[in-house]
């Protein structure tokens, strides 16, 4: 019996590139069909241009073109757990709407599934066209992450991939709210192997990850990961007695040595607030995302 693959396209106001995605996934699909029979799974996140309309032009004509539209923008993590949910197929890959990822590159991701690995990723070798921040913090980002968490995330890696049923399912189980998909996509372990290339300029448009948005992306992958801040804070306190102690001993004025003890405190709540208000988002129990409408989904 021929297997099927579900590949998973979160989309947010990307009309330009739409048409330019489709002929290279249509082209994708001919070059797994002697394997797989491909259904494209878009999500779309709550997008304020044409795009929706786009897809849905396709999807009149192809009914192995599914869609989630979701009643308002809930972020692309949301948007990659949407179609991770709705996803029944042998084979699910997860792929961005900009073309910065290339699809072709699915058939060889496939060929490692094959071999008996259960997740293959995308590992990128160069960054075409980014600047020289975005990578050097892109290296820096996953460098300190890793040297935080007990799970090591691949470098330089993003939500690129194919796996088994069984890995969606099991990162299906997991519904925390404050979403860091590559951690959790991670967490979950099985057999993984990276596929080597080169990320492309985008094909058109501009990115949507505001430098805001690339931190709050960054805190919410650490805080998810990760409990070691708070441990931090009884270092920083055996630290800063120490260093009292010493500043004392040398007759140093006492006075700058509470102004600095006063900083931990304010340092301690804060990091502190940032967990309590993870829980009390979890705690709300509310949906992770609201559909207002689907098209050729059951």
């Amino acid at each position: 019996m021929t297997k099927t693959l579900d590949i998973i396209v979160p989309f947010y106001n990307e009309q330009e590139c739409i048409d330019e995605l489709f002929k290279r996934l249509f082209n994708v699909r001919e070059l797994l069909a002697r394997d797989l029979i491909t259904n494209f799974i878009f999500v779309n996140d709550g997008s304020s241009d044409n795009s929706l309309e786009i897809v849905e032009s396709y999807a009149k004509n192809y009914s192995f073109i599914k869609i989630i539209s979701f009643s308002r923008n809930f972020g692309h993590e949301i948007a990659v757990t949407a179609g991770l949910d709705f996803s029944t197929a042998d084979y699910t890959a997860i792929i961005d709407s900009d073309l910065q990822d290339p699809p072709e590159l699915l058939s060889e991701m496939y060929k490692k599934i094959q071999d008996g690995y259960q997740v293959a990723y995308g590992k990128r070798m160069k960054r075409k066209s980014e600047t020289v921040f975005k990578k050097v913090t892109a290296f820096l980002f996953y460098r300190c992450l890793n040297s935080l968490c007990d799970t090591k995330l691949p470098t330089d890696t993003g939500d690129f991939r194919l796996m088994t049923a069984e890995v969606r399912e099991a990162v299906k189980r997991l519904r925390e709210h404050q979403r860091f998909m590559r951690g959790l996509l991670t967490w979950v372990g099985f057999k993984t192997v990276p596929v080597y290339y080169n990320r492309d300029e985008r094909v058109a448009g501009e990115t949507k990850y505001s430098p805001i948005s690339l931190i709050k992306l960054a805190l919410s992958a650490i805080f998810e990961l990760s409990t070691t801040p708070l441990k931090l804070i009884w270092g920083l306190a055996l630290l800063l007695a120490l260093l009292a102690g010493i500043l004392l001993l040398l007759h140093k004025n006492l006075y700058s040595v509470i102004m600095f003890a006063g900083c931990i405190p304010t340092f301690s709540i804060a990091l502190a607030a940032a967990y309590i208000g993870r829980i009390y988002d979890e705690t709300k129990n509310r949906p992770l995302y609201i559909v207002d409408r689907t098209v050729n989904l059951n």
